[in-house]
């Protein structure tokens, strides 16, 4: 079982090896930050209306990019700042991140175990064209636990599928847990965790100048919760 909890791992470490060169010859970068009227993430509330900055750099398929959530509504809503690092390649990509949020501590430079509020994840995935698999993993920090009350190695497996329709760019997301972890829901085994579908729509302010604004409708079924989300994006 442990071996079947670790596989996302192991197989980005084989992908990150591959070499290759890129289309893409010069240092790109972003600034950005979504404007949400709720912070989900992958079947989770984690707070009201936030601010969602993005910082990041890209060359030849290396990225390396910050993203950040603070609440507006509530001084108690989660605050987080994530540093990721990914290598992607055709259709595929691995990374790792390193999340941090405000809670069990607000000490960031803190990675004692079982007192840090890190949680260090591996990621890879494939982007089929009409459809992308994902498979995120923890491997240290602040990780939840399995029935055994162990390290659970929470996971989270993702399939997005994008499509046109009424004039709008639509994604369609079906996700879940493989196995039992603290660290989502309190998820007992596997269960779907995530469905939801997602519009984007780019609003013309000036000639030069547009803001996507998106929705989306998602629910957990594993908990029975379901939330209508709005939200715009700003970058230059």
């Amino acid at each position: 079982m442990e071996k079947l909890k670790r596989i996302g791992l192991v197989v980005a470490v084989m992908l990150a090896s591959i070499t290759t060169t890129s289309a893409q010859d010069k240092v790109v970068g972003t600034i950005a930050s979504d404007f949400v009227n709720q912070y989900y993430w992958r079947g989770q509330d984690l707070g009201d209306v936030s601010i969602q900055p993005t910082l990041g750099i890209a060359y030849k398929g290396f990225s390396l990019s910050g993203w950040g959530n603070v609440g507006l509504s509530d001084k108690d809503d989660t605050k987080e700042f994530d540093l990721t690092a990914s290598y992607a390649i055709s259709g595929f990509h691995v990374g790792v991140t390193d999340y941090w949020f405000n809670t069990p501590n607000d000490r960031y430079f803190e990675y004692a175990a079982h007192e840090t509020s890190h949680v260090f994840e591996g990621n890879i995935g494939y982007n089929f064209g009409p459809v992308a698999l994902n498979w995120y993993t923890n491997f240290a920090g602040n990780d939840g636990l399995n029935k055994s009350g162990k390290r659970a190695y929470s996971s989270y497996i993702e399939a997005t599928a994008p499509f046109e329709f009424a004039s709008c760019s639509w994604t369609a997301t079906v996700g879940a847990t493989p196995y039992a972890t603290s660290f989502y829901s309190k998820a007992n085994g596997f269960a779907v965790t995530n469905v939801a579908v997602k519009a984007t729509k780019a609003v013309k302010i000036t000639d030069s100048f547009s803001v996507p604004i998106f929705a989306s409708i998602a629910a957990n079924p594993s908990n029975q919760k379901a939330y209508l989300l709005f939200g715009f994006t700003l970058q230059p």
